[in-house]
This record gives C-alpha cells, sequence and structure tokens, in this order.
C-alpha cells in the first residue's frame, strides 16, 4: 500500500514585513536536523519570502534534496464562513472581505488539498514531502484530513516551525500523526507565532 508522508511546517519566526528573523532562521535550522534521518522527496515552500528563506534554511540539512515553490501554499484565507455558521469572535476578522476575495481564497484552498491531500497512485513508491507555508493552509490540510466541516478551520492554530504530519495511504482515510509538535526547539524558540496570552 503506496503511502504519501507530508511534514507541514509553518515558516519561522518573521517580523513585520515578512523577513524572517534570526529567531527564524534557527527555528528553521533545527527543524532541518529533525527531518534529516527521513527520506525526505522535495521541500515545497510558499512563495512568500518568510516561507522560501525558512525551506532554504531548513533544506541545509537535506543535502541533495531539491526545493521548490508551490504556488498553492501561499498564505490565504481558505473559507469565509456564511453568516449562519460564523462564530462570534471571528465576525470582525473577515470584515472588508467581499465575495470575490472569498470565492478566491476558496479555489486556492481547493487547489491545495487537488495537488497534495492524497495518495500515491497504486503501484507507486511512498513518497516524503516537506511544505513550508502558514498557519491557514496547515489548518485547511489538517481539516481536510479530518473532514471536519469547512468552518473548522478557524480552531486551529501553528507556531512558527511547528511540525505537522499526515499520511494519505491508498483506499484509507487520511491519518493525522501529529499536529504543531515543537519538540525540535529549545524552550526559548517555542510558541512564536502564537498570541501571547495563549502560550503554554
Amino acid at each position: 500500500m503506496a503511502t504519501r508522508h507530508l511534514y507541514l511546517a509553518r515558516h519561522g519566526a518573521a517580523d513585520a514585513f515578512g523577513e524572517l528573523l534570526e529567531a527564524g532562521h534557527k527555528q528553521a535550522a533545527l527543524l532541518g536536523r529533525r527531518l534529516a534521518g527521513l527520506p525526505i522527496d522535495t521541500v515545497w515552500h510558499s512563495p512568500l519570502p518568510r516561507a522560501a528563506a525558512s525551506a532554504r534554511e531548513l533544506a541545509r540539512h537535506l543535502p541533495g534534496v531539491p526545493v521548490a515553490e508551490a504556488a498553492e501554499l501561499v498564505d490565504h484565507v481558505p473559507y469565509v464562513p456564511g453568516a449562519a455558521e460564523m462564530p462570534r469572535p471571528w465576525a470582525g476578522f473577515f470584515d472588508g472581505y467581499d465575495e470575490a476575495q472569498a470565492a478566491s481564497g476558496h479555489r486556492l484552498a481547493e487547489a491545495l488539498t487537488a495537488r497534495f491531500a492524497r495518495a500515491p497512485e497504486a503501484g507507486r513508491p511512498d513518497t516524503y514531502e516537506v511544505l513550508v507555508t502558514h498557519a491557514y493552509p496547515i489548518a485547511w490540510l489538517v481539516r481536510d484530513a479530518l473532514q471536519a466541516p469547512p468552518v473548522r478551520w478557524l480552531s486551529l492554530d501553528s507556531a512558527n516551525t511547528g511540525l505537522t504530519m499526515i499520511e494519505y495511504r491508498t483506499g484509507l482515510a487520511p491519518a493525522l500523526v501529529m499536529f504543531n509538535d515543537l519538540s525540535h526547539l529549545p524552550a526559548d524558540l517555542r510558541w512564536t507565532g502564537i498570541r501571547t496570552d495563549a502560550r503554554p
């Protein structure tokens, strides 16, 4: 049975302009060391600079592994809930999103799952891919793997370089193996990207 192993990671800590901070470089390097023992086939990254720089940094620990951009991994709002399903605390977040923007984001989300959220074809070898992206695309892929309602992406968040793993096997439902694991980071580099008041 062929398996697609997806290792999803949010980019390292970045400044307000989207450039990777020194802490972000360290986080990405430590994630690369963690992944170094795996037979990684490709490192994919979002087109945005903070994700591209994180991918290059972690790939220094994966010699010979190609690093490539995937447009579907760009930061985007994958689904804007309708009025009936909108959680009250989130209502203000979507102010200013018109129908065209919401539809564009959802098309990107569908393209993301179509490209990455499926098992290899029968008879193909297992694959091991790293996706360096953003909190929202990770939330969407996890929600999809769990077959949860679209609105549930809102309840999932990832810290910088938090590692999530999903396995796709031919003929079986996806398996969420881990979510937002930070064990590769020392205490002072954990939980960046998460609201200060919510950090453990």
